[in-house]
């Protein structure tokens, strides 16, 4: 147990640095290939921030764990929101933020409730898997135009400008930080899927409780750090752009590669509760978004208390 404790807490330690230097090293050779702030935040950051999730997902497949590579998907998405952005609020007040984070969270919602329709059926299949890479490509094509056309649109830039705060002077350090990460997170997405399966068997957990909670929370750290931030620096539209797109990659990315790669069978609780309840979460989100101005810290704690109550959940059914 001691052995794969320790398996989990590498793994977890190699995503969180390998997520960083990807993404930071990315940036910066992208500066200095002269791509648009606009290209480097959708796209860059976007995808770099949630390699982790692909990683393990993939690898959770493969290795013929299905319920941790979907769990990992369904539980970083409620993480995102209910956890991540309940910590960025009880920091700071998220405030302030433009239309375009309002059409985003809607987005997230209607490809939140798609991926609840695909988990009806027995198998989310590899045509399923192109289908999702093909909106995904639709959704970045839609997001770039949209906010060059919207001169107060410049969430994704803000996200790119998120990773400029420590400069990268010497011309080796982005490729060696970018392609260092990617090992790192290649390494580290192998340990904590070992770590995580060998426990979640020794202890009698299910998979997919463990890909719910510890491996989502885990591959969530590189949002979690940015959130962190961002809302210490009072950033609320990088909380948010973080968050939000950061769910919108998780299903038609992450899960859309992977079922390409190895289509995943889906169990009856991902059915009838966990993606239920990841549903609830984006709703709730794009409700605060359009009802209130604020999003303060009673409703951070409440986030939180939400949080804890899945959790409880989690490992009380015996699911």
């Amino acid at each position: 147990m001691l052995d794969d404790l320790l398996l989990v807490a590498g793994g977890l330690g190699l995503l969180f640095v390998g997520g960083e230097g990807l993404v930071r090293g990315s940036v910066a050779l992208a500066e200095r290939m002269g791509i648009s702030k606009l290209l480097i935040g959708l796209v860059i950051v976007g995808f770099g921030t949630s390699t982790p999730e692909l990683l393990v997902s993939v690898n959770a497949a493969l290795d013929g764990a299905p319920e941790i590579a979907l769990g990992n998907v369904v539980g970083s998405n409620i993480a995102n929101i209910l956890l991540i952005i309940g910590i960025a609020a009880l920091i700071a007040p998220i405030i302030g933020w433009n239309r375009s984070a309002l059409r985003e969270a809607l987005i997230a919602t209607l490809v939140s409730l798609v991926a609840l329709a695909l988990m009806q059926a027995a198998v989310i299949t590899q045509t399923q898997g192109i289908a999702m890479l093909v909106v995904l490509a639709g959704y970045l094509f839609a997001s770039y135009w949209l906010e060059r056309r919207d001169r107060l649109a410049r969430t994704f830039q803000h996200e790119a400008a998120e990773f400029e705060d420590i400069p990268l002077s010497r011309p080796w350090l982005p490729p060696v930080l970018a392609l260092g990460g990617i090992a790192a997170l290649v390494f580290g997405a192998d340990l904590l899927v070992e770590g995580a399966v060998n426990i979640a068997r020794d202890v009698g957990v299910p998979d997919a409780v463990i890909g719910l909670s510890l491996v989502a929370i885990g591959t969530s750290l590189p949002e979690l750090a940015t959130a962190i931030v961002a809302a210490i620096r009072r950033h609320s539209d990088v909380v948010l752009g973080n968050v939000i797109g950061s769910n919108i990659f998780n299903i038609l990315a992450i899960l859309g590669v992977t079922v390409v790669i190895q289509p995943i069978e889906v169990t009856a609780r991902f059915r009838d509760i966990d993606a239920p309840i990841m549903l609830a979460a984006s709703i709730l989100l794009l409700a605060l978004l359009f009802a209130t101005k604020s999003i303060g810290r009673i409703w951070g704690g409440l986030m939180l208390a939400l949080y804890a109550g899945y959790m409880a959940f989690l490992f009380s059914s015996g699911m």
